[in-house]
């Protein structure tokens, strides 16, 4: 294969992590956005992928070896996610196909495949853990199961092979994201320490019990490129999380440590973060403000309901790595670690004090 790349959803948390990726080993990178942002090494290209029309005029001549879609829209239902999700992947890939060059498309999805779309998320009758990618789809509509279906339609018309990925939540930055836990954590942290107020965990009992894992951005990244140059890895769906496991009572601990705080006693309580953030918009400007932070907006920044999702979870959630490690992708990322790499970057570019 040669070493040319279109990252869709380019300035996403997965996105970003893949292009640097990329470009750090040597790619020529294109990537796509509906609002491109400047990134070292990689070729903007805009488009917005629900307008068929204008999808493929930005993809004329486009000639790309590698596909990774790393993008999603959310939408008021599954039915419209659905349809909106969909749409996306196949206008993508009928505007590559005028190239005739993709050899590989590689589609992020994650742990819903196994838990169920948000409408019924974690509900009804769920697969036993760890989560293995032999696990059928559950029988609920999924806008998952619909851009696979997508692609796997596109790879039998047009002959590329595919990947599909499922992280767990994932680590990494990005602004303006949807589902980003470790910066709405990060800016959770800095309110309570400038306010006084408690560090509280905002979840399950299960989850700060139980066991879980999670998927450091980068390491998502490594296992895109790995299964896009991997032969025996053609045409597979793969778990993709960290190698660890822990539990929140330990990692709420951890997290408190590195922002100077300590942690609040659990009881039990749900006290959601959209409950205790509440009316914080107006305080983190003040407070952008005053330490000179480049992003006033706590909206831009903090997504409390998706990370309320995954910590008021009723279950434990643990993923099996065993399929892709067999396979020879053996990479490894602490957890904490990855937790304490984005903290250093999102106060190092000034996102939090």
């Amino acid at each position: 294969m040669a070493k040319t790349a279109l990252v869709v959803g380019a300035s996403g948390i997965v996105g970003s992590a893949t292009t640097a990726l990329l470009v750090s080993e040597g790619w020529t990178v294109y990537g796509l956005a509906r609002r491109p942002l400047a990134q070292a090494g990689v070729t903007p290209v805009t488009a917005d992928l629900q307008d068929a029309g204008g999808t493929a005029a930005a993809l004329k001549d486009l000639k790309v070896d590698a596909v990774f879609i790393t993008t999603w829209l959310r939408q008021d239902s599954e039915a419209e996610n659905i349809r909106v999700n969909s749409a996306m992947v196949r206008n993508l890939l009928d505007g590559l196909r005028s190239s005739n060059s993709t050899r590989h498309v590689a589609l992020v999805t994650g742990l819903k495949h196994y838990l169920g779309p948000f409408e019924s998320y974690g509900k009804g009758v769920l697969p036993q853990t760890p989560f293995r990618e032999d696990q059928g789809r559950l029988d609920v509509a999924n806008f998952y199961y619909a851009q696979e279906d997508e692609v796997f339609a596109a790879a039998a018309r047009d002959g590329f092979t595919w990947s599909v990925h499922r992280p767990h939540t994932v680590i990494g930055k990005a602004v303006g994201n949807a589902m980003n836990m470790g910066t709405t954590l990060a800016v959770y942290a800095s309110l309570c320490r400038e306010l006084g107020r408690p560090f509280r965990f905002p979840g399950s009992a299960a989850q700060w019990n139980g066991l879980t894992d999670m998927t450091d951005a980068r390491q998502l990244a490594h296992q895109l490129l790995w299964a896009a140059t991997t032969p025996a890895a053609a045409n597979q769906a793969f778990n993709i999380v960290n190698g660890d496991v822990f539990r929140w009572s330990w990692m709420w601990a951890r997290i408190a440590e590195w922002f100077g705080l300590e942690p609040a006693p659990f009881d039990g309580t749900v006290l959601t973060l959209e409950q205790q953030m509440q009316g914080d918009a107006p305080i983190w400007k003040q407070l952008a403000e005053r330490h000179g932070l480049v992003e006033p907006e706590l909206s831009r920044l903090a997504s409390p309901w998706h990370t309320d999702a995954d910590l008021g979870r009723p279950i434990e959630v643990v993923t099996d790595m065993g399929k892709s490690r067999s396979l020879g992708f053996t990479r490894y990322q602490p957890t904490d670690q990855a937790f304490y790499d984005l903290f250093t970057q999102l106060r190092a570019d000034r996102l939090i004090p």
